[in-house]
């Protein structure tokens, strides 16, 4: 989806042999198939996503924030070592099967963090300093086949993307995109034509914008294991039950070291443990739903 799949030579000649000049017919390649719970497919997003070049530079030396959104507490824990309780690492959510938000007073503030350290400040007054070369993080709720992401939104001017994405885009600075195959949609734009925060009669939770991001580095499953061990993946089925809800199934295919790599890789974070459900008491909350405070 982000382009990340071509590997290039380094051997000097005008050819795309990765560096190994056997012929394709000599390379023995395998497959894989294995699906991946929403947890375990956020944990290996986030570790794509921290293996990603520019944004270890700009943790290093350059400013980078990990915005709001439960796949980005998986990134703020693979980049900085940490331990989050996820769900309160946002501001929507999708729980209880309701559009919702977290309690306000609970909620972890967003990294922001100038060379390494954190620093004071929200991520729109920290993307109003950046530079080319420093990295904004945010998760979608929609992606589609042409790798197209949208974020959903409650708040009348946009939340954290609307404030933001301006500064972001205006100093061609890096958007990065961690989401899941789970939101695929069929297409990321007609999506956002039948949203909006003042559309809806009816809304079980908050009533929903959905603004498309442009010039964005996506990374799905499918990046994150090319980008960590070479294999290329295909995304074969979703669904599941029990506990699987909202998995996604995966074949991918490589060279046999390569293979290796990426189902171990797959064991290693086989078990992560679901987000847990956190929501604000609809009698304290300022957003008008038809099954909340306004009632039905």
């Amino acid at each position: 989806m982000s382009g990340f799949h071509e590997k290039d030579c380094d051997c000097g000649n005008d050819c795309d042999c990765a560096g190994d000049h056997r012929g394709v017919e000599e390379m023995e390649m395998v497959s894989a198939l294995f699906p991946l719970t929403s947890s375990e497919s956020k944990r290996l997003i986030a570790k794509g996503v921290a293996a990603l070049p520019e944004v270890r530079r700009a943790l290093k030396k350059g400013r980078l924030v990990i915005a709001g959104g439960t796949t980005n507490a998986f990134v703020a824990e693979e980049l900085l070592g940490v331990k989050l309780e996820k769900a309160l690492y946002t501001a929507g959510i999708i729980t209880g099967g309701k559009l919702c938000t977290t309690p306000p007073e609970k909620r972890i503030h967003p990294y922001c963090l100038k060379d390494g350290k954190p620093v004071d400040l929200g991520p729109a007054e920290m993307a109003a300093e950046f530079e080319a070369e420093d990295v904004f993080i945010k998760g979608a709720g929609a992606v589609d086949h042409e790798g197209h992401a949208g974020v959903l939104v409650a708040s009348p001017n946009g939340g954290t993307i609307g404030t933001s994405m301006g500064h972001v885009l205006a100093r061609g600075a890096h958007l990065i995109v961690p989401v899941g195959l789970e939101k695929m949609v069929p297409s990321v734009i007609d999506a956002s034509q039948s949203c909006g925060t003042t559309r809806f009669k009816y809304s079980y939770g908050a009533s929903l914008g959905l603004i498309p991001l442009v010039n964005a580095t996506v990374i799905t499953e499918i990046d994150a294991l090319w980008l960590l061990t070479g294999v290329t993946a295909t995304h074969v089925g979703s669904g599941g039950v029990g506990g699987s809800e909202g998995s996604v199934v995966l074949a991918v295919e490589g060279t046999e070291e390569e293979v290796d790599a990426a189902f171990n890789l797959i064991k290693s974070i086989k078990g992560e443990p679901p987000v847990e459900m956190v929501n604000r008491d609809c009698d304290d909350c300022t957003y008008d739903c038809t099954i909340g405070r306004r009632g039905a």
